[in-house]
């Protein structure tokens, strides 16, 4: 294994900018196409095709459920809460926090300008399946959501390939768990037209959201449109900002934590300290030799990850906001004396004992964040995502005699007569009114 190291200067943060080949868009827009016209049946001959499973009912029934909980091993007990009811009770404490109300403000003119805040009616939650399986993910989707206040909740997974028509029972434990009852088995880009157009048995959402393929994430960009979608993700990636005080053991664990996921993982150390950086790479090649999924950590560390010097850590806090990491470590002797020149970053982990993992399964934060340096201009997945918001007008008399003029001024300077004129005659008839007071039985009123 061999990773780069650089100066600030030689260094360009990797951008995916397009997603899919050729084939691949044109497979989802074949499938998208089928599920749409030909609905469960379509669902029931892709899932056979592309999983190599025949299935008989697409709908997860209670008594499957509760074969999880057997299956899924002690940790996933539900009584006294284990692991996965712990991190779901971390996780809705830290989004209850998020809530927004609706609000109303009167003006001194009478007029009431103002916001109604409303839950979205129904999601889709998109969870990987098989090999991929993340039960974090579905708390991390559904809680949110929950908290917003969306009432409808449908999870979609694919089952097991080879024969077998069930799902990951950890998969399972952790939906129950977040109280969703509405689970289908069904993946992939079909699983995402389901959610989308709606087919006999599932009926569409308003929001698809979740994480998957290539496969997914081109669907869900397909049907942006039909339906909102919480991102398109690119592959997932880390930055450590650190001192020479840092442990070096602790920066090569975390670096590999994102490194293994995906060969087009970046991890990046950006450091001011030249013996940090050696034993840093010294210590991933001592900590890879036995990683379980080193070939695809090694991929990644060689193609995409860097240590890269600077001449000191506010340099650093620079080339940080350059690369707009998903995860962003601090590993120094005061970390949030650093924190106010950081500008781009999904989620900030601030000290030795804040470690990624911290984050992604239990703290509270949300593990779904802005990736491919997007954390530029967006957020991690919060409560907001599945809130939508209605603005209330309520103009008065006074502020429409007031204002009038100065609106069809703008409405002319842009060439909307017809938007002057809704103005005007309403100025008219207000002036008709004034020279005939006994006309009025209210404002802006008169009889017919």
């Amino acid at each position: 294994m061999n990773i780069r190291i650089l100066k600030a200067e030689e260094f360009a943060p990797k951008r995916e900018m397009e997603y899919g080949t050729r084939e691949q868009n044109e497979a989802v827009r074949s499938i998208l196409a089928d599920v749409g016209e030909n609905g469960d049946e379509a669902l029931i001959r892709l899932t056979e095709r592309f999983d190599r499973v025949r299935i008989a009912k697409l709908r997860v029934d209670e008594e499957e459920i509760r074969e999880a909980y057997r299956l899924g091993g002690e940790a996933f007990l539900p009584a006294p809460p284990r692991a996965p009811g712990r991190a779901r009770d971390n996780i809705r404490a830290f989004h209850e926090k998020q809530k927004r109300t609706s609000w109303i403000d009167l003006q001194p003119d009478g007029s009431l300008l103002g916001q109604i805040v409303r839950p979205l009616r129904r999601v889709g939650v998109y969870v990987p399946g098989g090999t991929a399986a993340y039960p974090s993910s579905v708390l991390m989707n559904v809680i949110p959501a929950q908290v917003a206040g969306v009432r409808e909740i449908a999870m979609v997974t694919p089952p097991a390939s080879g024969g077998e028509a069930g799902i990951n029972p950890h998969i399972l434990v952790a939906a129950a768990e977040a109280g969703v009852t509405e689970i289908y088995r069904v993946g992939g880009a079909q699983a995402i037209a389901a959610l989308a157009f709606g087919t006999e048995t599932i009926p569409p959402v308003d929001k698809i959201c979740g994480p998957g393929n290539i496969y997914v994430a081109l669907a869900k960009q397909m049907v942006y449109g039909v339906v909102d979608i919480d991102s398109i993700a690119g592959p997932t990636d880390i930055a450590v900002l650190a001192a020479g005080t840092a442990d070096p053991a602790y920066v090569a664990a975390d670096m590999l934590s994102q490194a293994e996921h995906d060969v087009m993982a970046q991890a990046i150390l950006v450091t001011d300290n030249e013996r940090l950086a050696r034993d840093v790479r010294e210590e991933l090649g001592r900590q890879l030799a036995d990683l379980p999924r080193r070939h695809i950590a090694g991929q990644s560390l060689e193609s995409r990850g860097a240590i890269i010097l600077v001449r000191d850590l506010r340099e650093g806090a620079e080339v940080i906001n350059r690369i707009a990491p998903e995860h962003l470590e601090i590993l120094t002797s005061d970390p949030f004396a650093l924190l106010p020149d950081i500008a781009n970053a999904g989620a900030i982990f601030l000290g030795p004992y804040s470690s990624e993992p911290v984050g992604d399964y239990f703290a509270g934060p949300n593990h779904i964040l802005p990736t491919n340096g997007t954390a530029r201009f967006s957020s991690p997945l919060s409560v907001d995502d599945f809130v939508k918001k209605s603005s209330l007008i309520s103009y008065s008399r006074r502020a429409l005699l007031d204002n009038g003029r100065d609106i069809m001024t703008l409405a002319r300077h842009e060439g909307f007569e017809g938007h002057a004129r809704a103005i005007r005659v309403r100025l008219e008839r207000e002036s008709e009114l004034e020279s005939d007071p006994g006309s009025r039985i209210g404002e802006g009123k008169r009889e017919s």
